[in-house]
């Protein structure tokens, strides 16, 4: 393979800032281990974070993280006469390992990166960073064009507040000549749209020999991200697709003689109601299985542990409020039925099976879901011979924003620390989610009854309405950002 297919990019930071954390992010997989200690990682390992068929790759390094600074900058000062190398070889291999592998990795960095991504942590200002000054001169002696990415910078947060944030640390960073940009990346609550503008500053960054097999490594990566946000919608208007669809009939009794005797001295008073709370019930139950499910098939195909679904549904039930005429508490407990929070639903979902820890829920089910009569939560069939209950419009309309919320939830969800429980929903998505479904509104408005009539290209229609409706969401999230296109690309023969 010729050196012109192959490009790599090393991982640098101050020790603990995360940069095992960012490398299983970006990799979409559990390398290297992570701790809150100091030297976690202890070699340079390399990781392909792209291929395609014409042989080039994409290497990340992960490097161990710089100590003490200064005195690690004057042993590279050194490196090149005997003296130096006796020190590092032999003294500091053997009595301080941590600081000779930092050495190690930074001789191979300078040798093999074509871009070093410098990791810094965006909690602190940049001011108060002591380590900055010389490490930059550590970078400057890699003499190799820098990427400065922002970790550690919280749940997402309206773009002019991360904006601000990253021109703070620019402005800072404009004076150490090797830093070419400065882009914000974190580990836990980043986005593939925002991942895109991150592998776009890596172009320019490039020798000219390698810019074919970039565009070609750029474009693949653009094709399987493009490729899973296509197979999400699918997923999400499949469930909508058959929450829509979904009826229950309610029981029928003997409507004789003796019947209506017993209702005439109070005998089986009630019994209608209670019959149509358990058709309720019975479709509750089944439209957060669904839910669960759809779910779990998101996690899939983000390449995340499919367990994390009851959190995901949590978080998403945690921030979601019901828009509607309803009291409060009834409120709460209708958005997480239509989160798919509710249910308890089980890690073993994802194997195939299913616990439903509803033996309290399901009574308190009714209580809100019945709180405006069947006109809110559910059509009632007025057909006497086969009654039954469905999902009415406005219940249907609330769960699609949920859905939204849903896989922007997963989306976020990165890697980190594996199972990492920090919610990463804020309250802000919804905002975001309720205006880009009030522009939609004619076409959600008619979506209900024109999947409520079989036909095959039902689930094209919900699906192509649900990436309208996200695209511009991710459009205000992430502006400037190349948004998903509104088909999904061709398979490749």
């Amino acid at each position: 393979m010729s050196d012109d297919t192959t490009i790599q990019l090393a991982l640098i930071s101050h020790t603990n800032n995360g940069k095992t954390t960012l490398a299983r992010t970006l990799l979409g997989a559990d390398v290297g281990e992570v701790r809150d200690a100091a030297h976690v990682t202890a070699l340079a390992e390399s990781h392909p974070l792209l291929q395609t068929q014409q042989g080039d790759r994409l290497l990340l390094w992960d490097t161990p993280g710089f100590g003490d600074s200064v005195r690690l900058m004057k042993r590279l000062a050194m490196s090149g006469n005997p003296i130096g190398w006796f020190l590092r070889e032999v003294l500091d291999r053997y009595r301080d390992r941590p600081f000779w592998l930092s050495q190690q990795a930074l001789r191979a960095a300078r040798d093999a990166a074509d871009v070093v991504l410098y990791l810094v942590n965006s909690a602190e200002r940049p001011e108060d960073a002591g380590y900055l000054p010389s490490e930059m001169k550590i970078l400057e002696w890699l003499d190799k064009p820098v990427l400065v990415l922002l970790n550690q910078m919280g749940p997402p947060r309206p773009a002019h507040e991360e904006l601000a944030e990253q021109q703070r640390w620019r402005a800072h960073l404009r004076q150490f000549a090797g830093v070419r940009d400065v882009l914000p990346l974190d580990a836990f609550a980043r986005c593939w749209v925002h991942e895109a503008v991150f592998y776009d500053a890596i172009a320019p960054l490039l020798p000219a020999g390698k810019q074919d097999a970039y565009t070609r490594l750029r474009a693949q990566w653009d094709d399987n991200n493009q490729r899973r946000f296509h197979q999400s919608m699918t997923v999400t208007a499949q469930q909508l697709l058959d929450a829509t669809r979904d009826r229950q009939l309610v029981e029928t009794v003997d409507k004789g003689a003796l019947a209506a005797a017993l209702k005439l001295v109070g005998v089986g008073k009630g019994d209608e109601r209670k019959r149509q709370e358990r058709a309720m019930n019975t479709l509750v139950a089944r439209l957060n299985m669904s839910i669960s499910q759809a779910t779990v098939g998101l996690l899939a195909l983000h390449g995340l542990d499919a367990s994390e679904a009851p959190k995901i549904n949590a978080r998403v039930s945690n921030h979601f409020t019901v828009k509607a005429p309803v009291e409060k508490t009834q409120a709460a407990l209708l958005g997480a039925i239509v989160s798919g929070a509710a249910t308890g639903l089980s890690a073993d979902l994802a194997a195939g099976g299913l616990t439903l820890g509803t033996g309290a829920l399901l009574g308190g089910v009714i209580g809100a879901l019945t709180f405006a009569g069947a006109a809110w939560g559910f059509n009632a069939s007025t057909d006497r011979q086969h009654p039954a209950i469905s999902l009415s419009d406005e219940f249907l309309r609330t769960m699609l924003i949920s859905s939204v919320l849903r896989y922007l939830a997963v989306a976020h969800f990165g890697r980190g620390r594996g199972n990492f429980v920090e919610s990463e929903a804020p309250p802000f998505w919804q905002q975001e989610v309720e205006q880009a479904v009030a522009l939609h509104e004619d076409e959600v408005r008619r979506l209900w009854p024109e999947l409520r009539e079989p036909d095959e290209a039902d689930l094209g229609i919900a699906s192509r309405l649900l990436t309208k409706i996200t695209a511009h969401v991710l459009g205000r999230l992430y502006p400037g950002a190349k948004l998903p296109a509104a088909t999904e690309p061709a398979a490749k023969g």
